[in-house]
């Protein structure tokens, strides 16, 4: 059967624990970390998703286990029969295929403001303009990388993506100390607390979702046991807890009320230091776009055909999907809408209704068991939040700021400290240098 079929593609060459961790925080850690109302939230919200999230990647394995599925796909189809099977190939369809419609948004934002560092390269130049940008980085990059057909192998593309976002964390984290003092006041928040809230919800669903690609790394093990899926989800999803969890406080406490859907459209563009982290931030998004490609493309393959892809089918398929991601993101640049959207139609049922639901259904005994009464409560979440949150994002739409500089970027006290921001990082950087040698 197609959706055995990984299983298969997989045993020729298993990776390690470690391999598969740096997989799992590559697809965990993405464009969602950035986003605006991912950084208003405390770190009690972020704790409370995590063991939600963690608990959920176990049990979605543990359902795999009960029923013989190898997929998320078959362990659906499995469960709840043949429209399950439709329902959840849309979900994990969609999810995948909107977010590397944000990587490219992303990328053609960030790597635009990058280039227009370079001397000679001003607004009007072709390396500032973000269709250019996100055309030529598809083609040098995204798309041969997407090519790969073992997912085990992205595993060195992974270690590099998670060294770039704690580089990206450290470059926050010093703007927090050297910009946030002397930003102005901060406008009236006018958003609801509900609101606030399930929008909030929406963004680090997004930061935590990896249940779409869960059965292909847990296929790809050296080992793939339960207890070995459960170190690689602990380590994977805790790691991803420290670094969302700083990144948002550290965010957070620059801008406060300014804050912007693409969190690094808030740095200025003469601040060198925030340039330097874009450009790491760039390339952690480029090396994160073939995971969610390798997502969709199985679940094509799933549906359309119950065999291995040829290599010419596999070269032709993702193709297509690339082109029509790029095309996409070249037609709308607002990622804050993106992040919103992806984590009410996709993020929240794939991370709580759909494991749990399959969860309760095959194993054993009555609903009203202890053990069952968890995932009963994250059903109820999930849908709570994922019904208002479609209703708020269609009502209270977020604003988008695409390429617009912020107002505050005129103040000579923000250019004092871009110089000694850079200074520090700078200093930092030389004394690990020092020691490590």
């Amino acid at each position: 059967e197609g959706t055995a079929l990984i299983q298969k593609r997989n045993s020729n060459s298993r990776g390690s624990l470690i391999a598969a961790s740096f997989n799992f925080i590559n697809s965990i850690i993405g464009s969602g970390i950035i986003g605006e109302y991912a950084t208003h939230l405390t770190n009690l919200l972020y704790f409370c998703f995590y063991l939600m999230t963690d608990y959920s990647i176990v049990l979605l394995i543990k359902g795999g286990n009960l029923s013989g599925s190898t997929s998320y796909q078959s362990l659906v189809q499995s469960t709840f029969g043949f429209p399950g099977f439709l329902i959840l190939s849309a979900l994990q369809f969609l999810y995948p295929f909107i977010a590397m419609i944000s990587y490219n948004i992303t990328t053609g934002d960030t790597l635009t403001k990058v280039f227009q560092r370079i001397p000679g390269v001003g607004p009007d130049h072709i390396l500032a303009e973000r269709h250019f940008v996100i055309l030529l980085i598809t083609f040098m990059f995204t798309f041969p990388l997407s090519l790969y057909r073992n997912i085990e192998r992205l595993g060195k593309v992974s270690f590099l993506s998670t060294v770039l976002t704690l580089t990206i964390l450290i470059v926050v984290m010093i703007r927090a100390a050297t910009l946030g003092e002397h930003m102005y006041d901060s406008p009236t928040d006018i958003f609801k607390p509900l609101k606030k809230f399930i929008m909030a919800s929406l963004c680090v669903s997004l930061a935590f979702i990896c249940h779409h690609n869960s059965f292909l790394i847990y296929n790809s093990l050296d080992q793939p046991t339960l207890s070995s899926w459960s170190r690689v989800t602990h380590i994977s999803v805790g790691s991803s807890l420290i670094i969302s969890a700083t990144f948002a406080v550290a965010g957070y406490t620059t801008f406060t009320g300014y804050t912007q859907g693409d969190i690094f459209e808030n740095y200025c563009r003469n601040d060198n230091l925030a340039t330097f982290g874009r450009f790491c931030f760039g390339f952690s998004i480029i090396t994160t776009f073939p995971l969610e490609c390798f997502v969709t493309r199985e679940v094509i393959s799933n549906v359309i055909c119950s065999r291995l892809l040829s290599k010419a089918e596999h070269v032709a398929i993702t193709l297509l999907i690339v082109a029509v991601c790029t095309a996409l993101s070249l037609a709308y640049d607002c990622l804050g809408m993106v992040l919103e959207l992806n984590g009410a139609l996709s993020a929240t049922p794939l991370i709580f209704i759909i494991p749990s639901a399959c969860y309760l259904k095959i194993s054993p005994g009555s609903w009203f068991q202890s053990d069952k009464m968890i995932p009963t409560l994250l059903i109820i979440i999930g849908l709570v939040v994922m019904i208002i949150g479609l209703i708020m994002t269609g009502v209270f739409p977020q604003d988008c700021s695409h390429g617009v500089e912020m107002f505050y970027c005129t103040d000579v006290n923000i250019s004092v400290n871009t110089i000694r921001g850079c200074s520090c990082f700078f200093l930092v950087f030389s004394f690990l240098n020092s020691h490590a040698k």
